[in-house]
């Protein structure tokens, strides 16, 4: 049966909030089990959508990208980190920078697993959850390479700075200032699709080898 327009935006619309809220939530949790209390201070380690949904990164810049046919592009607003808090703050800070990718990791397995379990759910339902799951899926994968390319303010450059040597990572951590300009040249330049395309293609192969 065909969806309607409201159920493909539903559709749509929970795997997205669900990919950013834990993420997000898990780089706050991370950061409190190795010592920064920032985020829960905050109230920023919460599953609730409205405390992590940028207007700019979670909205306008998602529906820009896929109308212009690139790579599901955005961000959420970044839980507040004080990685001096941590009780060893340069190795820590791999741990919680790990966090989010891994928590999308763990969504797109979810939502592959129940994937291949809608034949349980009543005919009426089967439609809908096949194309919720497989937006999850694409979703959270995609904001799980995202994240890991290794440029300062995203996940894998606070992993990079992590695992440099320190002169190396005091270096390259000054290009945060300018990562979102690069990031966001790259994406419409087309030259960030050509890169991730790889590494997309191999966390799928994974997901499909693991719950298929």
């Amino acid at each position: 049966m065909e969806l309607t327009a409201i159920q493909k935006v539903a559709a749509y619309a929970l795997p997205i909030l669900f990919a950013i809220t834990v993420h997000e939530a898990a780089h706050g949790y991370a950061a409190k089990y190795f010592g920064d209390l920032t985020a829960e201070r905050l109230g920023r380690i919460t599953l609730n959508p409205l405390k992590h949904i940028d207007p700019i990164g979670t909205i306008l810049l998602p529906a820009l990208s896929v109308l212009l046919g690139g790579i599901l592009f955005g961000w959420a607003k970044p839980v507040p980190v004080n990685f001096s808090n941590l009780r060893h703050p340069k190795q820590d800070m791999l741990w919680v920078a790990l966090a989010g990718p891994a928590s999308n990791f763990f969504m797109a397995l979810c939502w592959g697993v129940l994937l291949t379990r809608v034949a349980v759910f009543p005919i009426s339902a089967q439609e809908f959850l096949s194309q919720m799951s497989v937006a999850g899926i694409q979703i959270n994968l995609v904001l799980l390479v995202l994240n890991l390319f290794p440029l300062p303010p995203l996940d894998g450059g606070r992993i990079a700075v992590s695992l440099l040597p320190m002169q190396a990572a005091i270096k390259f951590a000054r290009i945060e200032r300018y990562g979102m300009i690069i990031l966001i040249a790259l994406l419409f330049t087309g030259i960030l699709g050509v890169i991730l395309s790889p590494v997309l293609r191999f966390f799928q192969q994974l997901l499909y080898a693991l719950v298929m």
